[in-house]
């Protein structure tokens, strides 16, 4: 049976760590819960305002832009980001990892900061088999075989899509809120009014008013989002414009609008992912060690953790962090 575990509110490094240590060991149980690797330094620094000098690598339809710390030759952690956010999410996790003797691994997704696709000919596709094969293609580039994974909205299913159909590639997996495996088919279903309310902006981009909308207010669409999803976390401008310089991509909103448009069916996905999606939409088990967060002050839309648990078929546990943690936990919680 799975644990359920509430969590103090500094917690997502511990998290992580624990979830590598029981890719390490092979152990989950609810002794090893309560019982935490050793962290090379205490909770609550919040001091690191930006990564080091960033790396660039083609990898397939793509050259990546990433942040790297801690030796070349530590266990590599791969940390990716949600929408709209950034890499700066983990800007406090990463250095701590690094310490720890982990290669800690921190790409921008298509349509963020710096990343860039090789052919102005690519379409822009958010579908989410295509950002699965990127991370997928970037894993190779760089010579990694087998990491662990780690990811939250866009990129919680990101690592949820690989340990699915790759599981030979992760050694274990931090998701945040759970299963978040989806498709076209699921979503034509109608929900109740309060859960459509959620995504607003998902119907909002339907429409060409919101696609233009987006493109004009990017910078104070993703300030709202923010707020909302996370509406007791008290970032400052500072922070926000940080990460807001990613939104400045010049795909970023064609990517942003059509990830929200294929899951309503409303805009094509590329051919060569086709299979990749039907499989997908089979809602496949995860079998690798699996550590699945939720905050307690979430305002993004998440299912209950009762509802995807049986999607877990291996080693697993869920854990609540409380003091009023939203929908980005790396950075509102960090350690």
């Amino acid at each position: 049976m799975p644990e359920q575990i509430d969590q103090p509110r500094r917690s997502f490094l511990s998290t992580l760590a624990l979830g590598a240590a029981f890719a390490q060991f092979g152990a989950m149980s609810s002794a090893g819960a309560q019982t935490r690797p050793p962290s090379p330094a205490t909770a609550g620094t919040g001091q690191h305002a930006t990564f080091a000098a960033l790396k660039q690598i083609n990898a397939g339809v793509l050259n990546v832009s990433y942040a790297e710390d801690g030796p070349a030759d530590g266990p590599p952690v791969l940390l990716l980001h949600g929408w709209p956010y950034d890499i700066h999410s983990y800007v406090d996790v990463a250095p701590i990892l690094a310490k720890a003797g982990y290669r800690v691994i921190v790409p921008y997704l298509r349509g963020y900061g710096s990343t860039r696709f090789l052919s102005a000919e690519t379409p822009r596709n958010g579908q989410p088999a295509a950002l699965a094969i990127d991370t997928i293609a970037f894993m190779d580039a760089l010579g990694i075989e087998k990491a662990v994974i780690a990811g939250y909205d866009w990129g919680g299913r990101n690592a949820n899509i690989i340990a699915a159909l790759w599981p030979e590639r992760v050694k274990a997996m931090v998701s945040v809120s759970g299963y978040l495996i989806g498709s076209q088919e699921l979503n034509k279903a109608p929900l109740p009014p309060r859960a459509e309310l959620q995504w607003w902006y998902q119907y909002y981009f339907a429409t060409e008013r919101g696609a233009a909308g987006y493109a004009q207010y990017t910078h104070d669409f993703a300030r709202l989002i923010w707020e909302l999803a996370s509406p007791q976390w008290k970032f400052d401008d500072a922070t926000f414009a940080r990460s807001a310089a990613a939104f400045d991509n010049p795909d970023h909103v064609a990517i942003s609008i059509h990830n929200y448009r294929w899951r309503l069916g409303l805009a094509q996905g590329e051919p060569q992912f086709d299979a990749l999606e039907q499989r997908l939409a089979g809602f496949p088990g995860i079998g690798v060690p699996t550590i699945t967060i939720e905050g307690d002050a979430n305002g993004a839309p998440h299912a209950e953790p009762a509802a995807y648990a049986r999607r877990f078929t291996g080693k697993y546990e869920h854990r609540l962090f409380k003091g009023g943690i939203g929908h980005n936990p790396p950075q509102e919680a960090p350690e």
